[in-house]
């Protein structure tokens, strides 16, 4: 499932569970999206990261730069207060939809 085939929000709920679990950079976070949905849902680079900026914008993410694993530089993305608190709200949300859809 790539980019526009994602269902509206199900990325910012994607993001924000990346990031729960500690800082990553954006391929991090790609390569979580991907194992964890089993190949499921691969997000394209043109779609995530124009995601990270937007939620960052809204100020559910903090960003920072660091060194990867390979010794590169990269901007790793984490959760803020507020985006934790989004991240509860989206998972809620989620859960009632997915639920009523099951239904």
């Amino acid at each position: 499932m790539a980019g526009s085939d994602i269902f509206t929000g199900t990325l910012d709920l994607l993001i924000l569970k990346a990031v729960s679990w500690g800082p990553r950079h954006g391929y991090a976070i790609g390569r979580w999206i991907r194992e964890t949905t089993s190949e499921d849902v691969i997000v394209q680079e043109g779609v995530l990261y124009p995601a990270l900026h937007r939620l960052g914008r809204r100020g559910w993410l903090a960003e920072q730069w660091g060194v990867t694993d390979t010794g590169r530089e990269a901007k790793y993305y984490s959760l803020t207060g507020d985006g934790r608190a989004q991240l509860r709200a989206e998972t809620k949300r989620w859960s009632r939809f997915s639920s009523a859809i099951g239904r």
